[in-house]
């Protein structure tokens, strides 16, 4: 059982590291939403990094947006740097658990997990890269297990949606679920939208490393798990798509590997029927379309070169056509922002042998919830954080590197969530 008590030298619940960064300030003020719900109605938090002037910034911030001037005194700080290890080991021996949000995780995210292991902390991140989170699984999940410590990635929008859909979809299922296809939308206000150029960074690196991927992933000597019931067809690279009534393409981000890893240790663990798993994401009309393709041959093109990174870096909102920006999104338009995940699935009903004949039915999921990167994400990071001190008992009994539906599979993380404002529902 994941140890989750505080102590005299292990003073923190949560230590938020990376707390000045874009990402890391909608945590603080979520975190100082939440304290109420940590254990015995309490929570001890500090925030880390590399500049105490910033992360005292970033106190006086959200005292000023919650409305909480205690938080400029009664929140601790923490100097740690990711190129100083002795600092990071220092930080790591007062956390019970660490919600680290320094990104690109591929170039700054192995130095904390190692100090996590090594010093006792859990890890919780909101990464979106499966080259690091598979990595981390490969190199410190035996370590891990041995010292009792949680290792947990893939906390934010990348990929409780996804992940926890599939396994709310296949609980409300009458029978055996064998298959799900999910199809993100997203909306923004009258104000428009944008995301932090943080995770255009981490795409560019992600898609030049992608045979880096390959590689890392046949050192794990995975059998392919087995497929049950009709065999879930890949759609095209570009499709109209009746189930949201607009233009579809492949999700690129990490939800499909993320799921697979949790239906592997579903199967391994748990004995369970697998799901196969395909996601997709709206991209609009017509117009939107050739604006990808223009945007889509243009990066493909010069991802593959260093000068071609470097271009890519410098000019996000060039050549993103807006959606990213150095700058990130202004509060009013995350407020105007929102997401929808519908989920579709197939299995066999009660009493079906699901080795016979075709899958006999069908549900649909949503989950829905507030802007996704910044409002979504801090929720799910936090939640999953909470679940952790407060259902040590329901979280797989050794510890490891996990994914969310592996590790929260059990606990009550989905309701958590809905009261936050992720609802998951049946449609």
């Amino acid at each position: 059982m994941a140890r989750v008590e505080t102590t005299s030298s292990r003073p923190y619940h949560l230590v938020i590291f990376g707390a000045s960064g874009f990402t890391g300030q909608f945590v603080v003020e979520e975190v100082a939403r939440t304290i109420s719900e940590g254990p015995k109605g309490n929570l001890k938090w500090a925030v880390a990094g590399r500049s105490k002037q910033k992360l005292e910034k970033v106190l006086e911030q959200a005292a000023g947006v919650l409305s909480k001037p205690e938080l400029r005194s009664e929140v601790d700080i923490i100097v740690a740097d990711v190129g100083e290890p002795d600092s990071l080991a220092a930080m790591c021996k007062q956390a019970v658990i660490v919600l680290n949000c320094v990104g690109p995780y591929r170039f700054y995210g192995e130095p904390v997990v190692k100090a996590c292991v090594e010093n006792g902390a859990h890890h919780i991140d909101i990464s979106g890269e499966p080259q690091f989170l598979e990595g981390m699984q490969l190199n410190y999940n035996s370590e891990a297990a041995e010292k009792g410590v949680y290792i947990i990635g893939s906390c934010g929008f990348d990929s409780i949606p996804a992940d926890m859909g599939v396994i709310y979809t296949r609980d409300q299922f009458k029978g055996t679920l064998t298959a799900v296809e999910s199809f993100l939308t997203v909306s923004a206000g009258s104000d428009g939208g944008c995301i932090h150029d943080g995770t255009w960074q981490s795409a560019v690196y992600g898609f030049a490393d992608g045979h880096k991927l390959q590689s890392l992933r046949r050192k794990f000597n995975h059998k392919p798990l087995p497929a049950v019931g009709s065999k879930l067809k890949r759609r095209g690279t570009l499709f109209f798509s009746n189930e949201i009534q607009q233009y579809t393409v492949p999700f690129m981000g990490s939800d499909p590997s993320v799921v697979k890893r949790s239906q592997r240790f579903l199967v391994e663990e748990h004995q369970a029927t697998p799901v196969q798993y395909g996601a997709y994401a709206g991209i609009g009309g017509i117009g939107s379309v050739i604006k990808l393709m223009f945007a889509g041959m243009m990066f493909w093109f010069l991802v593959k070169f260093s000068f071609g990174r470097n271009l890519l870096i410098k000019h996000p909102e060039f050549f993103s056509f807006g959606l990213f920006s150095k700058a990130g999104p202004s509060r009013k338009q995350m407020e105007g922002s929102s997401f929808q995940f519908a989920l579709y699935g197939e299995g066999y009903s009660e009493g079906q042998d699901p080795s016979q004949g075709k899958p006999n039915s069908k549900i649909r999921t949503l989950v829905q919830g507030p802007e996704c990167g910044y409002v979504a994400t801090p929720i799910a990071m936090v939640q999953a954080a909470l679940t952790i001190l407060n259902e040590p008992a329901d979280l797989p009994k050794a510890g490891g590197v996990y994914t969310p539906g592996a590790a929260f599979a059990k606990t009550t993380l989905i309701d958590r969530l809905n009261k936050h404002g992720i609802q998951f529902s049946v449609i």
